[in-house]
């Protein structure tokens, strides 16, 4: 692929250049300006649209709608999902919350299910160590809603890379760990101390996570070409998030802004801040995440996941068979 600063025409290049845009040297992006508030800082990730669909609803609002059902296999590490529109596809993003069954699950890859799918498989991980049985009035047979995120770097590495159930219930007692401590007291719910669901629902967690989501939300207002989206916390790089188009992008927009601000909070207690991340880190990341050796496997009849790995970064791509489109991509720093 040619460098895209060879690509653009000099007075948008001077443009750029004036408003602190970084230009990839290797890929399509756009890194923008920093927006900050307290130990979050975010930049938003400029691009083309791979796929122009407007159909394309998120699991959240297909489980809202109850267009989309998600299935108890009675597999700790397996669900069955069954879109039941007949004209809407469901994006499901890897790291998203299920809430109910027999345990609380993540589930551990994006993959777009389409309209009336039938039951289709689908990898997860439990987020709620001990319990096994229906909670309260819901049904343990299927799962309510979906209306969070995992909320730690360490998560995603442990669901999108290790792919170790041990190792999420690690990193998600040491989520709780961290949060407790950001907000001062237990984020444990009697109902079930050991679900993250649970504890992201706690009203000190969503009390502190509301101020960055108040000061934050509206960052992408107006930006027709935003596709994704990176931050950085107490001044070190973490994580970015890559989509087909800024139609699925602001979709996901405020749920991954909550996660993102659960992890700043979780982080903020007695931390002194490091230099500011500027957008060229940003755009050194994303590159070096794209260079090492890829891993592939099927997840379903019409979608993969490509895997590449090396000792300072994961990425993870979603690929979609039938468009031949990466719908997502999950960059993460190791450390």
């Amino acid at each position: 692929m040619k460098p895209l600063r060879s690509l653009i025409p000099m007075a948008a290049l001077l443009l750029l250049i004036a408003t602190g845009t970084t230009i990839l040297a290797q890929s399509a992006y756009r890194i923008s300006t920093p927006y900050s508030h307290k130990n979050l800082t975010i930049f938003l990730i400029h691009g083309k649209d791979q796929n122009k669909k407007d159909n394309i609803i998120t699991l959240q609002e297909a489980m809202e709608r109850r267009l989309l059902i998600v299935y108890e296999t009675s597999d700790v590490n397996e669900l069955q999902v069954e879109n039941i529109s007949r004209e809407l596809d469901v994006f499901i993003q890897s790291g998203d919350i299920v809430k109910g069954g027999k345990q609380d699950r993540v589930l551990a890859v994006s993959i777009i299910i389409p309209a009336r799918s039938g039951r289709v498989k689908i990898d997860a991980f439990c987020v709620e160590s001990g319990r096994w049985e229906k909670r309260g009035a819901e049904d343990s047979s299927k799962f309510t809603s979906s209306n969070e995120r995992i909320v730690s770097r360490d998560l995603k590495i442990a669901a999108n890379a290790s792919r170790s159930q041990q190792e999420v219930w690690a990193k998600v007692e040491e989520a709780q760990q961290n949060l407790a401590k950001g907000v001062g007291g237990s984020v444990q719910a009697g109902p079930s101390k050991s679900s993250l669901q649970l504890s992201l629902e706690d009203r000190r967690v969503v009390a502190n996570i509301d101020e960055y989501v108040k000061a934050l939300s509206s960052i992408p207002n107006g930006r027709s070409d935003v596709i994704g989206f990176a931050f950085a916390i107490n001044g070190r790089v973490n994580s970015a998030d890559v989509y087909v188009s800024n139609a699925l992008f602001k979709k996901v927009w405020l749920k991954n802004l909550k996660a993102t601000a659960t992890e700043a909070v979780a982080e903020s207690r007695g931390v002194r801040l490091a230099e500011p991340v500027k957008a060229d880190a940003i755009a050194d990341f994303l590159d070096d995440s794209e260079k090492a050796r890829a891993k592939e496997r099927s997840v379903g009849p019409s979608s993969r996941v490509v895997t590449r790995e090396d000792k300072d970064n994961v990425l993870v791509e979603a690929v979609d068979e039938k468009s031949k489109a990466v719908v997502h991509r999950t960059y993460l720093k190791k450390n």
